[in-house]
């Protein structure tokens, strides 16, 4: 009997070790090293028709000399998840989706497997095919292409791939999948890596895009080792809050088109709704003026977004005044009450500020440093800022009004929302000649106090 071998990894960030130790040198967690075993495959993993034969040696090639021509991108049938892949799914590719338990992520690929034209397999580790089925009826009963497949051991899911030909397979998830040449459990480290590599070469070898549902930890990483994230060519991020309807997509990696695009959905009873329009329920329509809201012009990728600020200003009851931040920076905050005090002269430091995203949303963009601002004053003061205002510049630490880039976007966006003054740097190149909403510039933080208080 052939001696088993074993080695040691690291269950946080995937680094091997010869022995067991206490901490990880890579990450410096503590009590993270775990033995797994380890066992030299007797034949391949997966083998195309074209793998089959005896195939000559790669030869270098000069960049001239190599076809550039790109495949035609297959379209997802889903304007939302088009966008931020960057045009469809690349043929050969692999997209790893990671979310929150319960978000919607199997959801939102059976969704999309269910409206493809073309012949999709889906495979799943985790429900039964009578539980996929209940889902689908939901969602969309009249699907005719998609396949479903309950299993777990690679070797049985490419056999029956062979089989099939499919035109798209989606994985969910990656962590239940295991294989016959690892002896450890399935989600350890070693079987993450050895079942993603062979769905690698298999879908380099066939052209077939493939799509994999990927757990995260407890502090919002996918769950297994980091090379996960290398090995793949698009991660996807599937997030949201449990209390809104509102689930946001974002790309972190993808070799084939921006990181900066956003989905947006909304999670209704038949399935997750496609949000072609995001500023409009990302702002609340009220028939009473408030203190406190100011609206802010930002983008994501290549969409303009109007989002709602909401700001609370009080005196601090228990002593220390308290700074608390949803879906924004908290130390950026913290900047900007320091810049109220300094430039301004409004005294914030005995009281208590609190600042609100609407929406459920995470906003990092500078350019609504201006609505926090003016959101800030307005409740400081007690003063309702007018409806159809809206905010589009960055805050120095000097009080000046920074520029922002492509703040003719914003403009538009916000002109078309029925806006009627939009607040930006003076030092912006605007360009736009025929306008109906009012632009009205400003270089110091002071300019901005004059239209509030």
């Amino acid at each position: 009997m052939a001696k088993v071998k074993t080695t040691f990894y690291c269950q946080n960030c995937g680094s091997q070790y010869s022995k067991w130790q206490g901490q990880c040198t890579a990450c410096k967690e503590w009590n993270t090293i775990a033995e797994e075993v380890l066992q030299t495959p007797e034949k391949s993993d997966w083998k195309s028709p074209a793998s089959a034969s005896v195939k000559r040696a790669a030869k270098p090639l000069l960049i001239n000399e190599i076809d550039g021509s790109q495949d035609a991108r297959i379209d997802v049938v889903d304007l939302e998840f088009n966008r931020v892949l960057g045009g469809g799914l690349v043929p050969g590719s692999l997209t790893l989706l990671g979310g929150e338990p319960g978000i919607g992520k199997s959801t939102l690929l059976l969704q999309m497997a269910l409206r493809l034209p073309y012949k999709t397999l889906y495979v799943s580790g985790e429900e039964s095919q009578k539980q996929i089925k209940m889902r689908a009826e939901r969602i969309n009963p009249v699907a005719s292409n998609c396949y479903i497949l309950t299993e777990t051991k690679t070797q049985n899911i490419f056999k029956q791939i062979e089989d099939l030909q499919p035109d798209v397979v989606v994985v969910d998830s990656i962590q239940t999948l295991h294989s016959d040449y690892i002896e450890s459990s399935a989600g350890s480290i070693s079987q993450i890596k050895e079942c993603t590599t062979e769905l690698i070469k298999f879908a380099k070898e066939t052209a077939t895009p493939v799509i994999l549902v990927g757990h995260i930890t407890k502090d919002g990483h996918i769950a297994g080792p980091k090379i996960l994230e290398h090995m793949v060519d698009t991660v996807l991020q599937f997030e949201g809050d449990r209390n809104h309807v509102f689930r946001i997509l974002r790309a972190n990696k993808n070799r084939f088109g921006s990181t900066n695009e956003l989905g947006i959905y909304e999670m209704q009873g038949a399935g997750l709704r496609e949000v072609s329009n995001p500023s409009e329920i990302l702002i609340s329509r009220k028939d009473d003026e408030l203190s406190g809201n100011a609206v802010a012009a930002t983008l994501e990728g290549t969409r303009p977004l109007m989002i709602e600020v909401q700001a609370l200003v009080s005196t601090a009851v228990y002593g220390t005044p308290q700074r608390s931040a949803t879906g924004f920076n908290a130390k950026r905050l913290n900047m900007l009450l320091a810049v109220l005090e300094k430039r301004a002269g409004f005294r914030l430091g005995a009281k208590d500020v609190f600042l609100n995203i609407t929406g459920g949303i995470t906003v990092d963009d500078p350019a609504i440093d201006l609505a926090v601002v003016a959101a800030i004053l307005s409740s400081n003061e007690d003063e309702a800022l007018p409806k159809d205002y809206c905010f589009a510049a960055e805050v120095g630490l000097s009080g000046e009004i920074r520029p922002v880039q492509r703040v003719e976007q914003r403009i538009l966006e916000a002109e078309k929302l029925g806006f009627s003054t939009i607040f930006v740097s003076k030092y912006n190149k605007i360009s736009l000649k025929k306008t109906a909403i009012k632009i009205q510039l400003l270089s110091k933080i002071e300019d901005l106090v004059g239209f509030i208080v």
